[in-house]
């Protein structure tokens, strides 16, 4: 067990605003113990989820770049009838921005699917890309999707999906806590999602995972 100094010392270097939120929500007595347990079980488990969050996001990217290669060809990032589809640069995040500064300097398609960020492919799931990519699509490149289901409901469903995907991502990549969260629910919205495109795969990152075992430890 560490020394009460000790315990000081870490919170000092964390610092006391952000080691506060965990005081707040242990029921260790004294709550610096107790904080400091939640905090490295928080790290431990974000560290967990990384790895079956990068598979759901590669899973995801290409089963969308399929999707546009279907209707613009694979050389999309260069068509401009595609870049003109995407949501024109407001005030935040555009998608046509992120792919007009991936695509320079990028030899072909596959060099610049994994530098577009997580929110372009979340972009392309909404109901703008339904008559071109979606409907006629979105089953081939998800083919295990429910077959009573309209297109714009599934196609909706993914977007709320990786929604909260992104948030529980960013949340990790900030080092934000993430012990308020369902991270059952969380791990298995990635599984599904998985399983939409390839059940195989969905398994095998399962089996492959080690943020369930790391959730059933979460301290008090």
């Amino acid at each position: 067990m560490m020394s009460i100094s000790s315990e000081q010392a870490i919170r000092h270097a964390l610092t006391e605003a952000r080691i506060g939120t965990y005081e707040a929500a242990t029921a260790v007595v004294p709550p610096l113990t107790g904080a400091l347990a939640l905090y490295a079980w928080n790290a431990q488990v974000s560290a967990a989820l990384m790895a079956p969050l990068h598979i759901c996001e590669v899973v995801v990217r290409n089963a969308a770049a399929d999707a546009i290669a279907a209707v613009y060809g694979v050389n999309w990032p260069w068509r401009q009838v595609f870049i003109t589809s995407l949501p024109a640069p407001t005030k935040g995040y555009s998608a046509r921005a992120d792919l007009l500064r991936v695509r320079m300097g990028q030899p072909t398609t596959g060099k610049v699917i994994p530098e577009l960020k997580f929110m372009f492919w979340q972009t392309l799931f909404t109901s703008r890309f339904d008559g071109r990519i979606w409907q006629p699509h979105l089953r081939a490149v998800m083919p295990h999707l429910d077959a009573a289901v309209a297109i714009p409901h599934l196609r909706g469903m993914i977007y709320g999906e990786l929604n909260q995907l992104r948030k529980l991502r960013n949340r990790i990549a900030h080092h934000e806590p993430i012990f308020t969260r369902n991270l059952v629910d969380d791990l298995q919205r990635i599984r599904a999602l998985i399983a939409l495109r390839c059940p195989v795969t969905s398994v095998w990152m399962m089996n492959n995972q080690h943020a369930m075992m790391l959730i059933g430890t979460k301290p008090p």
